[in-house]
């Protein structure tokens, strides 16, 4: 059965249209450069407020995607700025890399190499040289990659280490945030690793890069999904598994991310069986990780049995983007239907019709977290910019 769906995609670039516009005039660092750190959620700017490197790759990924999307010019200036942003104070001119955090003013707070942080460099790069064909901007995102493979690839056991300190030698603690456990290999960071690859390739074919990018296409195949169709999300260095919890936006997420990277690669192979496996995981996904309400909750422990029912706002937009893949791969009106009933959802409850932007989470009765930033490290314009740019395609 089709399924019209020219009311959602209309209504998603107009989101698109609300999302750049919050974030070019809120978010601009007049004072001390960039753009401001942290954003509480009644839009009250943080005075002195730390700057992530996430946050600021994301900025600049999102604006040059928009830009590529929408054939624009008009935010050519924010694009300009965070990537002079990031050249002058984030990047390590010593060892390479990116920094992991700024004081308010630039200075390096925290310059662990977190290879997260350096996949988003790489993907943001990418996307800006798309856009302006700066072969500054091209170079030193092949330097990135050329850095992660050296320091980061395990070649006894395979995939990536998660994290070193400065000079690139072992650290202890290896967490991307408080929240995950200590563990040296992650699906999240694989998957980022992935995603900057795929990005990288359009603009850098070169053969080393190709035979990286399916072997982490191989590796989230063979390793981080597992037999009930979710991915398996903390490892040690041996691949022991550490950890018995789903998230359902990292499921969905991966399984679109992964189709485009063998797509990049051109591999027939490939291609259906990530296309085969993203039916799947969607269909686990629709089994367990949507609420009565049609909303995506955030993740189960299965060895404690406890399910968080709190509805994040990256899952949803993610799983918009998951469903219509296994949607234009089924023609099974399920999954359109099940993806329109989730932006119905966060149209009521996640956007902030009062201050703009989204709520970072809201509970199971749709209330949000209002201690909850709108602006910060791990809240920024790439999801829900992503995929409204990916839903009109």
């Amino acid at each position: 059965m089709k399924i019209d769906c020219r009311y959602l995609t209309s209504e998603l670039y107009d989101e698109l249209q609300r999302i750049l516009s919050y974030w070019s005039k809120n978010t601009i660092d007049d004072s001390y450069g960039g753009f401001l750190g942290r954003i509480d959620s009644g839009n009250n700017a943080i005075p002195f407020a730390s700057k992530g490197i996430i946050l600021n790759t994301r900025i600049l990924w999102s604006f040059s995607a928009a830009s590529n999307h929408l054939k624009s010019k008009e935010y050519l200036d924010i694009c300009n700025r965070s990537y002079n942003y990031l050249k002058r104070f984030f990047k390590d001119e010593i060892y390479g890399g990116v920094f992991w955090k700024l004081n308010h003013n630039g200075k390096p707070i925290d310059r662990r190499k977190q290879i997260y942080a350096q996949s988003f460099a790489i993907y943001a790069l990418s996307e800006y040289y798309m856009l302006t064909k700066k072969e500054e901007a091209k170079k030193w995102a092949v330097e990135l990659f050329n850095l992660i493979e050296k320091h980061a690839k395990d070649h006894l056991n395979n995939g990536y280490v998660e994290a070193f300190i400065e000079d690139w030698s072992p650290i202890e603690d290896m967490r991307l945030s408080e929240k995950d456990l200590n563990a040296s290999k992650t699906m999240n960071t694989h998957l980022h690793i992935l995603e900057s690859y795929t990005r990288l390739l359009h603009i850098y074919d070169y053969e080393e890069l190709r035979l990286a990018l399916k072997n982490l296409i191989e590796l989230i195949q063979s390793k981080f999904l597992n037999e009930n169709y979710n991915y398996d999300l903390f490892f040690d260095n041996t691949w022991n598994l550490q950890s018995n919890i789903v998230s359902y936006g990292h499921d969905i997420e991966t399984a679109w991310l992964v189709i485009d990277a063998a797509k990049a690669l051109e591999d027939p192979d490939l291609i259906n069986k990530t296309e085969q496996t993203a039916i799947g995981v969607a269909d686990a996904f629709l089994r367990n990780g949507i609420d009565n309400e049609g909303a995506v909750m955030n993740e189960k422990n299965l060895q404690t049995n406890i399910l968080d029912t709190d509805r994040h706002w990256w899952p949803q937009m993610e799983a918009l983007v998951g469903l219509k893949y296994v949607y234009g791969l089924t023609k099974d009106s399920k999954y359109m239907k099940a993806s329109i009933k989730i932006w119905e959802f966060t149209k009521n409850h996640l956007l902030d019709k009062k201050n703009g932007e989204w709520h970072f989470r809201v509970d199971r009765y749709g209330k949000p977290y209002l201690e909850e930033d709108k602006v910060s490290m791990w809240k920024a314009p790439y999801h829900n910019t992503r995929a409204c740019i990916k839903m009109q395609n």
